[in-house]
């Protein structure tokens, strides 16, 4: 296994057979994703008078959507486990942008995100649209964020979120941040909240370098997109659900966070073998 600040991957070799499957593929799930958000946008306007915070219809349109872009990339995805149906959040590994892609298309949640996603052009609006949850790094924010979160779960929202703190290299799990595991330890919540790890396992194209999905450091989103866009024969995701846990079985939030980080490694260290 490489080490984790060795260079990427070489970029693709992109013949003129390549660039027809970025056109068309890119062209393809471009119009279905901004189709849908539009469907979406207007269903959430009959939505939000009937049901306010609560989003009983719009997921399924995500979800459509993320399965579709999935078959476009003909990248197979095969799960194993099923979603709680207990209230709670759901927290998995992150090798980068294709995991939102995936996640959404096995459950209908939403994602917890840096605020500097809300800014990005095209995927802000996306991010804003579907109900992603938007956290600042800041302390000062801490108390604010627990109320939206709180909020949030009391409307009976799943949500998602990457403990890593940062998108890797595809083939590693790093340690576990365990500053957003505190708001599921509120008096309010505490006794109801139930926590499920997901492990997200990304198999690269045979021959090609196992790294081949992830997105990390200073990697380019665009080129790494048109590489993947690109790719002829693509490898496949395998998402593991594990059972979920009660947080009150935790004494406080590190404990939580080191026993999700644990099953998540294992998950994918035995994968990847």
């Amino acid at each position: 296994m490489s080490g984790w600040k060795d260079a990427p991957p070489p970029p693709l070799r992109i013949g003129p057979l390549g660039w027809l499957r970025v056109l068309w593929r890119g062209a393809v799930i471009g119009l279905a994703t901004y189709g849908g958000l539009l469907v979406l946008l207007l269903v959430r306007l009959v939505e939000w008078p009937l049901y306010g915070r609560a989003r009983p219809v719009t997921p399924f349109i995500t979800q459509a959507v993320c399965r579709f872009a999935l078959w476009v990339l003909c990248l197979p995805l095969v799960v194993h486990g099923r979603p709680m149906t207990a209230q709670g959040a759901i927290v998995a590994n992150h090798s980068g942008w294709l995991d939102i892609f995936v996640l959404n298309a096995v459950d209908r949640v939403y994602f917890v995100a840096k605020s500097e996603v809300a800014g990005w052009p095209g995927i802000g609006w996306l991010a804003r649209a579907t109900g992603t949850v938007f956290i600042a790094r800041k302390g000062t924010e801490a108390k604010k964020q627990q109320e939206m979160f709180e909020a949030r779960l009391h409307a009976g929202h799943r949500l998602l979120f990457f403990p890593e703190g940062t998108s890797t290299d595809s083939i590693r799990v790093l340690p576990f941040k365990s500053t957003l595991f505190q708001a599921f330890f509120e008096p309010a919540l505490v006794r109801s909240m139930h926590i499920q790890p997901v492990t997200v396992v990304f198999h690269a194209p045979a021959g090609m370098d196992a790294r081949h999905y992830g997105w990390w450091g200073d990697m380019n989103f665009a080129s790494h997109l048109v590489k993947l866009l690109a790719t002829g024969r693509q490898g496949r995701v395998e998402v593991i659900f594990h059972p979920e846990v009660p947080v009150d079985a935790f004494e406080n939030r590190k404990e939580l966070a080191l026993h999700c980080e644990r099953v998540i490694r294992t998950a994918q260290v035995n994968a990847v073998e």
